[in-house]
């Protein structure tokens, strides 16, 4: 259970806004649906999407971290064709 709040809930937008391949948006994580029913919705709403889009953001920072460990443990290729 949530405390009580006095204040409005923030939204996540940090100016990026741009859908990524999945249709979330890169800068705040947030569906279509999410951004364009930000301000319809009301605030326990809102904050069910922000803890939505923490898990989000934090999924995403564990498939890139993995990524990249992962493609430290790969031989590396003489023709350089990865740098391109």
């Amino acid at each position: 259970m949530r405390q009580i709040e006095l204040f409005r809930v923030p939204s996540p937008c940090i100016g990026i806004c741009q859908s990524g391949p999945k249709g979330f948006c890169t800068g705040c994580y947030r569906s279509r649906d999410e951004r364009v029913m930000w301000l319809k919705v009301d605030d326990n709403t809102k904050k069910v999407i922000n803890d939505a889009c923490m898990r989000r953001k934090r999924a995403y920072l564990k498939r890139q971290q993995n990524n990249v460990q992962t493609s430290h443990s790969k031989p590396t290729d003489p023709s350089q064709s990865d740098l391109f």
